[in-house]
């Protein structure tokens, strides 16, 4: 963060970590949300952070209700959320107390001073008032009596007490606003789309809105005015928009769909932090048909009638919604049906922390089903990632007649990046196995490259066929208990799912290639393990980046590559799972860095396990 400057001095500055946080109740997620997407339409970098309350009604005022959306915004590229926060907006004693520990050294801390009274003191665990107790001596503190200053920009409007105090978000907003230069045009545009039905709410939350930006217009001494300098390389050309990662993979499974020239059906239910996947489809009834099922198996079961009778079809869950459904994955699997299954993956274990993340179902994704059950799992890289991700899982799903598990996480799930739309025709073909040849059918019978087997929509004349759970005679389809045929049946399903490995592309190595330490990631570790690697070379220390898309089948080049260094580390977001199939299946030396904390890893962790490893101070 540039140093202190006179007050009104403009400061420029590459880019900015910034929190505000608040009360459950306090809309921090809308005007994080809505700083965002001013931040994106104005052409810069982003990546964000919200981070909700695990509890569904958790006490006012307390440390286990605070919700906070982090955002890192700026003209170089941007990677991460960010490490440490620079400027924290807090609505009440419980949000700065929750927040302390992610400040940075001298970072600005914006503060509603109204709501530090004895009683919300206490309630956030403090002894005593924090503002005059010198704890915050080594931040720039500025108290801003955001309750009163809502009233008086309020005042005649004719508002309940209540509508009143809930528009101080918006105060909160219009001062981030004037602060960093930020164009409100948007949000303006955005309120009147929100509230038109609304004149006096719509009206109340812009007049707040825009005496936030006055207030810090009229600062005279208590806070420098910053700006984002422009960026020295251009986006290419075309159309780009904010984007979160469920949203991306929900629009990744819609152009799938139309590419491939099928309709798109989702079977699911509501489940933390999933659910926006399937509110997303809903918008789009033309090309998608959406079943809000009553419970987790139904939804993968309306999935599974859904394929067979020709569409692609796909189910969303998180993880316990996952475990629900792992017997019809391996109806899926035995009925050899294309069929994506997306989870989100989040805290666990049981109901563990809805709201936060963890990487913690690679193993339950590759293994956890009962007899000889194996699928194709991936795993997406980065929100805009999740689009192209659920693209590669529908091409795998529909090319090799096979369930697939689409990994992605709560803070990829919830997070925002800039997204270039892609053009259709530029995407990848999806061929299908959809077949309407009545001459020589048979249900199992297979594609010599692929193995997989002809797919007959169901109703359609002459391809009748028998369709379920018991396992099935080579090439005819019928019901057997054939020993030698279920061994040949359980080879077969496994030497398909290998056979993907046939269209991977090598995998990439980034970073310093001749390095003596190779980072290997997946799934949402890809923007801090590149942000790490880009610190410390700016030390002197090399360090080669490779990151996995195709958790299984793996990569076929990837013992090889592991071989090639002298060290590699492994950093998830779990105990070890990835570290322990390497093992399992290579026998090579890795070292591994875990956190199950349900946080993201922070850049300077990683950096610190590397010197550690390197031997480097």
């Amino acid at each position: 963060m540039t140093s202190q400057a006179p007050s009104k001095q403009i400061l420029s500055l590459d880019r900015v970590v910034i929190r505000f946080a608040g009360d459950s109740g306090d809309g921090m997620q809308l005007v994080g949300e809505q700083f965002t997407s001013t931040c994106a339409l104005m052409g810069e970098d982003i990546a964000t952070l919200p981070d909700y309350p695990s509890e569904i009604r958790a006490p006012a005022g307390t440390i286990a209700g605070v919700s906070g959306y982090q955002l890192c915004f700026g003209t170089s590229e941007v990677y991460t959320p960010g490490d440490g926060v620079e400027f924290l907006i807090a609505m009440n004693p419980a949000a700065l107390r929750a927040n302390m520990p992610a400040l940075n050294p001298g970072a600005t801390l914006i503060l509603n001073e109204d709501a530090f009274q004895t009683r919300q003191i206490e309630k956030a665990g403090y002894a005593a008032n924090p503002l005059e107790t010198g704890e915050l001596n080594g931040f720039r503190v500025l108290r801003v009596p955001m309750a009163k200053l809502t009233g008086e920009a309020l005042g005649g409007a004719g508002l309940a007490a209540k509508q009143v105090d809930r528009s101080k978000n918006f105060f909160a907003l219009g001062l981030a606003y004037w602060l960093f230069h930020r164009d409100p045009s948007h949000t303006e545009r955005w309120l009147a789309k929100k509230f038109g039905a609304k004149p006096e709410v719509y009206q109340a939350n812009l007049q707040v809105f825009r005496a936030g930006q006055a207030y810090g217009a009229q600062q005279t001494g208590d806070l420098p005015h910053y700006q984002i300098r422009a960026k020295a390389k251009a986006r290419g050309p075309g159309t780009y928009r904010q984007v979160s990662g469920n949203t991306a993979t929900a629009l990744g499974l819609l152009a799938a769909a139309k590419r491939a020239g099928l309709q798109l059906f989702l079977g699911s239910y509501p489940i933390t932090p999933a659910t926006d996947i399937m509110q997303t489809l809903q918008q789009y009834p033309d090309f998608c048909k959406v079943l809000q099922a009553e419970d987790e198996i139904a939804g993968i079961g309306s999935a599974i009638g859904a394929a067979f009778g020709g569409a692609l079809a796909a189910t969303s869950t998180s993880g316990p919604g996952f475990s629900l459904k792992t017997e019809f994955i391996n109806l899926a699997v035995i009925t050899e049906l294309p069929l994506v299954i997306v989870d989100v993956q989040r805290g666990g274990p049981s109901t563990g922390l809805p709201t936060k993340t963890e990487q913690s179902d690679l193993m339950q994704a590759v293994f956890g089903r009962h007899g000889e059950s194996p699928i194709a799992v991936l795993a997406a890289s980065s929100p805009q990632d999740c689009f192209d991700a659920a693209v590669e899982a529908s091409r795998i799903a529909l090319k090799y007649m096979t369930p697939v598990v689409l990994l992605t996480d709560g803070y990829l799930g919830n997070g925002s990046g800039v997204w270039r739309v892609p053009d259709l025709q530029d995407l990848p073909e999806l061929p299908t196995m959809l077949t309407t040849q009545v001459d020589g059918f048979k249900p199992y019978s297979r594609d010599p490259e692929t193995l997989a087997r002809p797919w007959a929509a169901v109703g359609t004349k002459g391809l009748e066929h028998r369709i379920g759970g018991l396992e099935k005679e080579d090439g005819s389809g019928a019901v057997t208990t054939s020993a030698a045929n279920h061994e040949k049946m359980t080879h077969l399903r496994a030497e398909k799912i290998e056979r993907i490995t046939r269209d991977m592309p090598p995998t990439e190595i980034t970073g310093d290639p001749n390095a003596e330490i190779l980072v290997l990631g997946w799934g949402s570790t890809a923007g801090v393990i590149q942000l790490a690697a880009s610190h410390l070379a700016r030390q002197g220390i090399g360090v080669a980046i490779a990151h996995l898309r195709y958790m299984n089948p793996m990569p076929p080049d990837l013992e090889g590559l592991l071989r090639r260094y002298k060290k590699v580390l492994v950093p998830e977001m779990n105990s070890g799972q990835l570290w322990y199939r390497l093992r399992a299946a290579y026998l090579i030396d890795m070292d591994r860095l875990n956190k199950v904390q349900g946080q993201p890893f922070r850049a300077d962790e990683i950096e610190l396990k590397i010197k550690s490893m390197l031997g480097v101070q």
